[in-house]
């Protein structure tokens, strides 16, 4: 969005990541905010706020690295801020998945697409994710390439991944309704 904070960005009467918050509160313990900008603003959503541990804007995996340093259990669910009708039950649907196939992490997928800033990892594959970014590593698919990947399928909720990336798209998106 050329740089603006997407997260801090209105839809349908409120800023992306309350109605993120919204979605995921409800399905896990703890609440961790990854924000490298406006910190004070993200502050006011009554969350913790981290920022990257990793310079260089490392990306969306830098945001992991960062929550899986920080959060108090084994297992850390990633959300993109601009993903405002994210699954009810995604947490749950990708535990299960993990557990049940002993994986190190599990990506949504639709279709034959994955969606990999949904991410469920182990808390314990943070240094494994540090030396990824410190050799310059920014794929999320390359990062987990070597690791035990679980795959969850969400074919019934397709519509709960759309993104957006430009102020266009939100706009259209806002219009449409």
């Amino acid at each position: 969005m050329g740089g603006i904070d997407k997260g801090l960005q209105m839809f349908r009467g409120r800023s992306m990541i309350e109605s993120v918050l919204e979605r995921i509160r409800p399905q896990v313990a703890e609440t961790l905010i990854n924000a490298n900008q406006n910190q004070q603003r993200y502050e006011q959503f009554g969350e913790r706020v981290i920022g990257d541990l990793v310079s260089g804007h490392a990306g969306p995996l830098a945001g992991l690295h960062s929550a899986l340093s920080a959060a108090s259990h084994e297992l850390v669910m990633t959300v993109p801020c601009d993903s405002p009708f994210l699954p009810a039950d995604l947490v749950v649907r990708m535990v299960d998945a993990l557990c049940a196939l002993s994986g190190d992490v599990a990506v949504a997928r639709t279709g034959n697409q994955p969606h990999p800033v949904f991410c469920l990892a182990r808390r314990h594959l943070s240094g494994n994710l540090e030396s990824f970014l410190k050799d310059g590593g920014r794929k999320i698919d390359a990062w987990y390439a070597n690791l035990n990947i679980v795959e969850v399928a969400f074919d019934d909720q397709p519509e709960a991944f759309a993104n957006f990336n430009t102020l266009a798209e939100l706009h259209a998106a806002e219009r449409s309704g």
